[in-house]
């Protein structure tokens, strides 16, 4: 079935006009151009997104639930076929089960020094997914919505320099940083999410925040 779901309709049609935060906002010049797949399906516990583990042994984001991509090379056309690709030879996904809807405004990574583009795809025809890349993925998870969207699964954390932003606690994953901000974002302007305590703050656990610090 190749027809999209209304509530993915109505998500990506409201996605494209989330606003920029400042601390994402592209510089003028500089940068890498980079794409990530915001892959979205319906899976044996109704929708669902398609996130990756990063290995712990990488030197950037190591250890770090993301969603999958990378930088865009020359023969890639642009942000799409570069999400698309990356997607494949991250979690072995095939890109012709996957329709994408559209591309969201490009954010700014300054510990990578990307320029990222989301690009938001819906998962038709679901094929086998798993750690294609062992070296830079550890697992692939295929997350409930009704999960991330759950209050009970929604924090603000904090980091040892005092900055706060929102994260997630699914699937025994810790999802936080530029996936989380991202996530947060299109889901709120999507219009799924839900009534969460935002004054629930946690700190950044030391073993993840050791295995950020490499990068």
């Amino acid at each position: 079935m190749t027809d999209v779901p209304a509530w993915l309709d109505r998500l990506a049609a409201r996605a494209v006009h989330t606003p920029v935060p400042q601390g994402l906002r592209p510089p003028a010049r500089g940068g890498r151009p980079a794409a990530v797949l915001m892959l979205f399906g319906e899976g044996p516990d109704g929708p669902d997104l398609l996130l990756i583990q990063r290995s712990s042994r990488g030197r950037r984001h190591a250890g770090q639930p993301a969603f999958p991509g990378g930088g865009v090379d020359p023969e890639d056309g642009g942000p799409v076929g570069a999400a698309l690709r990356e997607a494949a030879e991250e979690t072995g996904i095939d890109p012709a089960g996957v329709k994408v809807l559209c591309t969201l405004p490009e954010l700014f990574v300054w510990r990578s020094d990307n320029r990222v583009t989301p690009v938001i795809g819906w998962w038709h025809t679901p094929s086998a997914h798993y750690a294609a890349a062992p070296d830079e993925v550890e697992s692939v998870e295929r997350v409930p919505i009704a999960e991330l969207v759950d209050p009970a699964n929604r924090i603000i954390l904090r980091t040892p320099t005092g900055h706060q932003a929102p994260a997630f606690k699914v699937r025994g994953l810790l999802v936080w940083g530029f996936t989380a901000m991202v996530l947060d974002a299109v889901l709120r302007e999507g219009g799924l999410e839900r009534p969460w305590d935002t004054g629930r703050v946690e700190d950044l656990p030391p073993d993840v925040l050791d295995l950020a610090a490499r990068g």
